[in-house]
């Protein structure tokens, strides 16, 4: 008969975390109960409040949580590729892919239903999904076609519209079917880059016009 080790510190932590985020994208943040987390995790009331002491810190936490996952699946353009077409286009279809998974598209939805009680954690999470990705695509920009710093939040600028729009807003809205699953590390093989790659060119020439 073999036994499980229980789970202690930094490792039940994070255990509850990622219990209370499927109980969060579930239930809602106002529906959802400590009870229902300690439950899904497992563990003890009295363990779960050892570590946050609150529903409230506990929603934050799982949204910290989520912040940092995405930037780190998300990644920088110069990963992707050393040619900056192909860089651009899989950076750019990466972030597609990650914002339009089910789980992703889920908690945003949960976030904006909270942005009146937790205004800090919805800028925060904007920053996350949205200014920072524009920060990592401009820096590349800027360093690749050498351009002015204005030129490149321009061109980066231009470059998400096309990305995000429709698709990001029909996934927002439930019109599209979304993915259940992806890759932790990169992007999926069958994700159809051919409108990025021409947003893609459409950008690189209108640099290369300067």
């Amino acid at each position: 008969m073999t036994t499980t080790t229980p789970r202690r510190g930094n490792k039940l932590r994070e255990h509850i975390l990622w219990a209370a985020k499927d109980v969060f994208l579930e239930m809602g943040f106002e529906r959802a109960s400590m009870d229902v987390v300690a439950s899904r995790a497992e563990t003890s009331k009295r363990s779960l409040y050892a570590h946050f002491e609150s529903k409230e810190k506990l929603f934050l936490a799982v949204i910290e949580m989520v912040r940092g996952l995405f930037l780190s699946r998300v990644g920088m353009p110069g990963d992707y590729s050393e040619k900056p077409a192909e860089a651009l286009a899989r950076f750019c279809g990466r972030y597609l892919e990650v914002l339009l998974y089910e789980s992703q598209v889920r908690m945003i939805r949960v976030s904006t239903a909270e942005a009146e009680r937790f205004p800090e954690q919805a800028a925060q999470y904007f920053d996350v999904l949205f200014t920072q990705v524009h920060v990592r695509l401009s820096g590349y920009l800027k360093t690749t076609f050498r351009l002015t710093s204005r030129a490149g939040d321009e061109a980066a600028h231009r470059f998400l519209e096309q990305v995000l729009y429709p698709r990001f807003a029909r996934a927002l809205f439930g019109l599209d079917q979304l993915a259940k699953s992806i890759d932790r590390e990169t992007l999926s093989p069958d994700f159809d880059l051919r409108p990025i790659r021409k947003a893609v060119a459409d950008v690189i020439e209108s640099l290369q016009k300067r």
